[in-house]
């Protein structure tokens, strides 16, 4: 029986419905759908300020790392885990912050042109699939608490009326899709930096 190649790139369907399908969901809801809702949001909640979206997004990868450095383990090392945080994060707000300088869109309060994508809730969904990938095989709850963290700091942007649902979306699909690619590319990467040591 030939042995399986770890350094394949084995992708499922899991690992790539839910990034595309909110970030096409994000260019679906851009515009007078997005300006629809902010207009309700406002509305209702004009006296609405939270500040928790600040550190929110952080919070999900913070509880993988602490969990793994306290000897629950995980898919990955402590070690992995921290390389993986660093360049899931890397990559998906260069992707973030590359698309808000060419996009320039403006925010519902007015305040800039760098409001889509929404770089919170990237930030955000980086961390909880991070935090997915890493426990969510030991227990859902992981996942289930991550994610919905992450929709949380989504839901405040708009509360806060920082960001249209449309920037909300796309970061959530960046910050997936930006985590995902580099979980399934790991395995290679490890390989070819053990190369480049002989």
């Amino acid at each position: 029986m030939a042995q399986r190649d770890s350094t394949l790139w084995v992708v499922k369907a899991g690992d790539v419905i839910p990034p595309v399908s909110l970030g096409i969901a994000g260019l679906i809801v851009q515009g007078k759908i997005s300006r629809h809702l902010q207009e309700n949001v406002v509305s209702k909640y004009s006296n609405f300020h939270s500040n928790v979206d600040e550190y929110l997004p952080y919070a999900p990868g913070v509880i993988s790392l602490s969990l793994a450095a306290s000897g629950v383990k995980g898919k990955h090392s402590l070690g992995d885990q921290v390389i993986l945080a660093l360049l899931s994060n890397l990559v998906a707000q260069g992707v973030t912050q590359s698309l808000k300088r060419i996009v320039r869109y403006p925010r519902p309060n007015g305040e800039d042109y760098h409001s889509f994508p929404s770089g919170h809730s990237t930030t955000a969904f980086t961390n909880a699939t991070l935090l997915h990938e890493e426990y969510g095989q030991r227990s859902v709850l992981y996942s289930i608490g991550g994610y919905g963290t992450a929709t949380a700091v989504g839901a405040l942007r708009v509360l806060n009326n920082k960001h249209w649902l449309a920037d909300v979306l796309m970061g959530a699909g960046i910050g997936i899709g930006a985590t995902k690619v580099l979980y399934i590319s790991y395995p290679w990467l490890q390989q070819k930096v053990r190369r480049m040591k002989h």
